[in-house]
């Protein structure tokens, strides 16, 4: 749970956790609780795409806090009652909206990239591409749901594939405007 494997795959499943109290690279939004003195003055990153909440928003703060030294310990002990309410936005449960995935992707790209070493840079870039997940879909995830899903994993994987374009040029435009400084 929470942990960020060496080709930029996160594993959340939060949901599914048992056992001890454990240190993990990334705590899921509804399962945030920090110490005053690690936020600081640390923002939430207004780069991250869509109109309600922002996805992997989380993943952002807490790989920020873990760079600055502080560590995310996850405890399964510690029951959120999560009730999932109407979305107003673009995002909505059990429908395709491919906004709403190009908004995910693109997040996604943001953060890892921001996160991980270049060589990792571009293991990520080449694993999302051809890999992916079941959430951000690579080639081998289309070939695989096709069978099933059809068009509609087609535009998932349409969907994907901008997002992680749009987090790539995102990421290069930080990146170029750090470096004319």
């Amino acid at each position: 749970m929470g942990k960020l494997q060496w080709c930029g795959r996160v594993i959340g499943n939060h949901h599914l956790g048992v056992g001890a109290p454990r240190e993990v690279d990334v705590l899921k939004g509804v399962n945030m609780s920090f110490r005053t003195q690690a936020i600081g003055k640390l923002r939430f990153d207004d780069r991250m795409r869509g109109t309600g909440a922002q996805v992997h928003f989380e993943m952002s703060f807490t790989l920020t806090l873990k760079r600055a030294g502080w560590k995310m310990i996850y405890d399964p002990s510690i029951a959120v009652d999560h009730y999932p309410a109407q979305r107003f936005d673009e995002d909505q449960r059990h429908n395709f909206n491919d906004i709403a995935l190009i908004n995910l992707v693109h997040n996604e790209t943001l953060v890892l990239l921001e996160h991980l070493s270049p060589f990792r840079r571009i293991v990520f870039l080449c694993w999302s591409v051809l890999v992916g997940t079941r959430e951000s879909l690579g080639i081998c995830q289309w070939l695989r749901l096709f069978p099933k899903q059809g068009e509609l994993v087609t535009k998932k994987l349409q969907a994907s594939l901008q997002g992680r374009w749009l987090g790539y040029q995102q990421y290069k435009q930080m990146e170029k405007h750090h470096l004319s400084y």
